[in-house]
């Protein structure tokens, strides 16, 4: 097939303006990554100088003052919980104690002997040794609260000094602002 010379100087003029548009084309890329990479630099500053101080004062001021009152008094509750129960199963073991000592079933005897035989025909537990174990088990489950509070990893509540840049090649979403390419 061949071709007028007319033609083949349209073609090489077409041929020229495509290779000179796709160079064009190259260089704007080439100068958009270049504005990408800069506007990345540029939000990894802003976020290590503005953003990260803000949150870590925000915390500081807000979140860590509530979770140290939380611990005081999960601590303070622990301790009082700690030093009611001790009292109470004390209470309940010197009762247990008091009405096992000779001394008072010879008193209740001589007032009631009837009263101290049926006492002393009970062999299995009783409703003393059920309410005797009921609060050892809340007291060791108020320790054992008290413990994990106190060593419990607080890994969520940290934030990091340096933030990671994002990837340098990403680019930035497009604006409505921005021109079109």
């Amino acid at each position: 097939m061949s071709l007028s010379r007319k033609r083949k100087k349209e073609l090489k003029r077409l041929r020229a303006s495509a290779e000179e548009l796709w160079g064009n084309q190259q260089h704007v890329l080439d100068e958009a990554n270049a504005i990408a990479r800069e506007a990345s630099r540029q939000l990894g500053n802003l976020t290590r100088e503005e953003v990260v101080p803000r949150v870590r004062t925000g915390y500081e001021t807000y979140v860590r003052p509530g979770f140290e009152q939380a611990k005081g008094l999960a601590r303070t509750a622990g301790d009082t919980a700690e030093r009611t129960l001790g009292s109470v199963l004390g209470s309940v073991l010197s009762i247990g104690d008091i009405a096992n000592d000779v001394r008072v079933k010879r008193a209740v005897g001589r007032i009631s002997p009837r009263a101290v035989a049926v006492a002393e025909k009970k062999n299995g537990p009783g409703f003393g040794t059920y309410v005797a174990i009921g609060a050892a088990v809340v007291a060791a489950a108020g320790v054992a609260y008290a413990v994990w509070q106190t060593f419990r990893a607080d890994d969520e509540l940290w934030v990091a000094d340096d933030e990671p840049l994002p990837p340098t090649g990403a680019s930035p979403a497009s604006s409505p602002d921005s021109p079109a390419l």
